[in-house]
């Protein structure tokens, strides 16, 4: 069937939005026509080639939307289900058995590799094929995702919002509750007030931080950190970084950090700011490195530097999660979103790119009325 797509045609080319073939529903499979989308770093990343992708490619994998076919083999969803759209795990590894799928063995060729598991493509222009993205590519008008790419939510809920809980609230919130697990009383910092790190932010709230540090150089970001609930709020800019959360910290540090920017330079002050025995997460698409003082860091401080994918987010869980969370006034990521039309979709990114807007989230389907 003929859709619209927003077609980046070659590396760090703008998004076209063109007709495009979809493909047939497959037996695992559902059709979702799209309502809205957030638009996360990770696309800038794979737009301008900061990862190895094929072109030209459909981005987008923070989608919401409505079901409309399922695959004979599909049992969790029927017509006319609302679902927000997330990563695919395969469910049969070691990793996913073990329930950590996003460490599955077969992630990269499932999310990344532009194609189907079999290899056939998600879309097709002219009979030549359009590589997809995370399985999913939700800068669409509909698309087709495997079952487990989906995560049902409630009818009365408004889709236009929930989107980036599949991608960049799970991953900010999940790296705290998921990976660092910080106890009542503990201390943490998050270096970047983006989508991400104040998702990670009231993630460290809703754990019970006495310490809630937002770090950026964007005042107008540090205030709404303050709104979701930071302690303190610091403007980098300038400064020692370091310096400044010893100072709150009673000349401590804090217990955990999150870095969301992947500046090489932050990311070495988010381990700089830990006490000792604290662990930093650095979660940032980033191609730039940092350089680790082994001895007195790692093995005197006994400091730990982890990697977390994906908020080690198992998003059927995670997500109703989050959503319960903001039902309760905990969990505030609406007040990171602003809205645009599909066919603003290049003015949408560059503000994203720009810092403009914090989360950009594109509304595709106009016509869609929360609640019904």
């Amino acid at each position: 069937m003929k859709i619209k797509a927003a077609v980046v045609e070659k590396q760090n080319a703008d998004f076209e939005i063109k007709d495009v073939d979809l493909a047939e529903l497959g037996a695992d499979d559902i059709q979702v026509h799209m309502v809205a989308s957030g638009i996360c770093h990770s696309d800038e990343a794979l737009r301008i080639g900061d990862a190895v992708i094929d072109y030209p490619i459909v981005l987008g994998h923070e989608g919401s939307g409505i079901v409309e076919k399922v695959g004979p083999e599909v049992t969790q969803f029927q017509p006319g289900d609302h679902v927000v759209l997330s990563f695919y795990a395969c469910g049969n590894c070691k990793s996913c058995l073990k329930g950590i799928p996003t460490q599955c063995e077969n992630y990269a060729a499932n999310n990344l590799s532009g194609v189907r598991p079999d290899g056939s493509a998600h879309f097709t222009e002219n009979g030549k094929k359009v590589a997809d993205m995370f399985d999913q590519s939700s800068f669409t008008s509909t698309t087709i995702v495997r079952e487990r790419n989906a995560v049902k939510v409630d009818k009365d809920l408004d889709l236009r919002k929930l989107g980036p809980l599949g991608c960049g609230y799970v991953t900010g919130s999940g790296t705290v509750l998921n990976t660092l697990k910080p106890k009542p009383g503990d201390t943490i910092a998050v270096f970047g007030t983006g989508a991400v790190g104040l998702a990670a932010m009231m993630a460290g709230r809703i754990s019970g931080c006495t310490k809630v540090i937002g770090i950026d150089i964007v005042d107008s970001r540090l205030d709404l950190a303050k709104e979701l609930g930071a302690t303190d709020v610091i403007n980098s800019k300038g400064i020692d970084v370091v310096k400044a959360v010893k100072d709150l910290t009673g000349g401590y540090g804090v217990d955990w950090a999150v870095d969301t920017t992947g500046v090489t330079k932050v990311m070495e002050d988010s381990i700089g700011v830990l006490a000792q025995g604290g662990t930093t997460a650095t979660i940032a698409v980033t191609p730039n490195h940092i350089d680790l003082d082994t001895w007195n860091d790692l093995c005197v401080e006994d400091k730990k530097v982890v990697g977390v994918n994906m908020g080690d987010s198992i998003p059927q869980v995670d997500i109703p999660r989050l959503i319960e969370f903001y039902k309760l006034g905990m969990f505030d990521f609406d007040k990171t979103e602003k809205f645009y039309k599909f066919s603003e979709i290049n003015e949408a990114n560059a503000d994203s790119r720009s810092g403009k807007t914090i989360k950009p989230v594109l509304i595709i389907d106009d016509s869609y009325e929360p609640g019904k």
